[in-house]
């Protein structure tokens, strides 16, 4: 870490895949975090744990003070009822909790995903598209969102595209199976990020000055599932998927840019999914 900069006090709130590699990585650079999640005696040194639910216990006697917070929770299954407990209620929670102590947090960024935008037919949105969730899973994070932005402590929205890397290698998977089928409705773009630039980009956005309210975190280059499902499979020297008439899309299309980060500061450590899926393949995923 740069000499001049003043180290920060950082709770990760739900600090799971993304969290626990954003904490390790701020802690190398001379930062004290803290991780909050159920199960903290799980996280690794130097992360500090701390063992909270965020919407059973009283959250007031258990946060240590800081000056940053990440709010990385996931919803820990598929209904709608477990959406609005990780968006919804869990910041609000932990928003009402750092407000009552009066904590001098200087920003809370909430950890979200492209889902809030719903569908654009294969266009191109970016942080000015206006947000028509096509499901309860974007309305429930798209309502966290707000509710971060209204806080009276400053807030941040991190926008996530398809997340992979170490540990999160299904659609490596399925293509070395020849279980990947391209859709047979037209082509249909997908949106991606690294883990470690998940954790990257949260680290850069930490420390920024005059940050804008929204970012989207995308690497940068949005492609046709079918053409990233081809491209694997020669990586993998596995049978070439076909398209399937039969498979339909089960997602949003759209296009994500990220020049808004990008011309924040942040250089991606794998630009595109070319890179860090072969780093994957390389390590033997």
């Amino acid at each position: 870490m740069d000499g001049k900069e003043t180290p920060l006090q950082v709770l990760i709130a739900g600090c799971g895949y993304v969290g626990t590699a954003l904490g390790l990585e701020l802690a190398a650079q001379g930062d004290t975090v803290w991780g909050l999640r159920r199960n903290a005696g799980k996280l690794p040194s130097p992360i500090r744990p701390v063992a909270a639910d965020l919407l059973a216990d009283r959250l007031e006697d258990v946060l240590p003070q800081v000056d940053r917070v990440v709010y990385a929770a996931a919803a820990d299954g598929p209904r709608e009822d477990a959406y609005r407990r990780a968006y919804v209620e869990g910041p609000g929670r932990l928003l009402a909790a750092l407000t009552a102590r009066g904590d001098p947090v200087e920003r809370f960024i909430f950890v979200s995903s492209t889902a809030v935008y719903g569908d654009a037919g294969g266009g191109w949105v970016d942080e000015a598209t206006p947000c028509i969730p096509e499901n309860f899973r974007g309305s429930r994070v798209l309502e966290g969102e707000e509710a971060v932005l209204a806080s009276s402590i400053p807030g941040l929205v991190l926008r996530l595209g398809g997340i992979y890397g170490p540990g999160r290698t299904r659609l490596l998977d399925r293509v070395r199976e020849g279980k990947a089928r391209c859709p047979g409705d037209g082509p249909i773009w997908s949106n991606r990020i690294h883990r470690e630039d998940c954790a990257g980009a949260l680290a850069h956005l930490l420390r920024l000055q005059e940050p804008h309210p929204v970012y989207l975190g995308v690497d940068d280059a949005p492609t046709p599932l079918c053409q990233v499902y081809r491209e694997l499979a020669a990586m993998l020297d596995a049978p070439e998927p076909q398209v399937d008439p039969a498979s339909t899309r089960d997602r949003s299309n759209k296009r994500c840019s990220n020049r808004r980060l990008r011309e924040s500061g942040y250089h991606f450590r794998f630009p595109t999914f070319r890179e860090g899926y072969r780093a994957l393949v390389e390590s033997g995923a």
